[in-house]
């Protein structure tokens, strides 16, 4: 294949799955900057990718894709990699957590995020912080169950693609200040993540 390009900016939650995935199967890979605060995505060439205006974009051998998880499942297809079953079942249980991620617990943090870790001044509602962090916390325990029933893993127990998009996630729930309870496979789960060559790079304090 020719040459991918990934489009977004590392400080992404969604851009660093993106480059995860393409560390962890192999691909090689130049990134062109785009996001704020560095190139607008609302550019005009850049719309012409995403109308949404939104990173990661890819560009592999002149086929356009967005959406980071849609990106993770072409990637890990394209090149036949483990991260992606072959079997339908275990790729359904892969796409039930990846989906999950994405739609219900990422979902949950966003004002508190802003409020606790970004100290937005327009984030500053006690009871809005109150509310995420209720739910936020909800979810983080519906993955707790998840990976002890899983052997540690989000599905199949074994890595897969969605263990990237939780392992980002729950470097988030790590890296924003507020009161948790103990979540122990969790935690295990994103240490044991975090401490491979990959994790170090994208799960680092510079980049929650």
């Amino acid at each position: 294949m020719g040459t991918l390009s990934i489009l977004g900016r590392v400080t992404s939650i969604n851009v660093r799955k993106v480059m995860w995935t393409c560390d962890l199967i192999g691909i090689g890979y130049e990134v062109e900057i785009w996001g704020m605060p560095h190139r607008d995505p609302k550019a005009p060439e850049f719309l012409k990718l995403n109308p949404n205006a939104q990173v990661p974009v890819i560009i592999d051998d002149g086929f356009v894709l967005w959406e980071s998880n849609a990106i993770m499942r072409y990637l890990s297809e394209s090149r036949r990699s483990g991260l992606w079953p072959v079997a339908v079942k275990e790729r359904g249980l892969v796409d039930q957590w990846l989906t999950w991620q994405v739609a219900e617990l990422n979902a949950q943090w966003g004002y508190a995020v802003y409020a606790l870790m970004r100290k937005n001044p327009a984030y500053t509602d006690e009871q809005r912080i109150a509310d995420s962090i209720r739910n936020w916390t909800a979810r983080m325990q519906i993955l707790e169950a998840q990976l002890v029933a899983g052997g540690g893993f989000a599905a199949n127990g074994r890595m897969s693609i969605a263990d990237i998009g939780l392992a980002v996630s729950t470097h988030r729930w790590f890296s924003t200040p507020f009161d948790k309870p103990a979540l122990p496979a969790v935690k295990e789960h994103y240490e044991r993540l975090k401490a491979t060559a990959e994790g170090q790079k994208y799960m680092s304090a510079d980049t929650p």
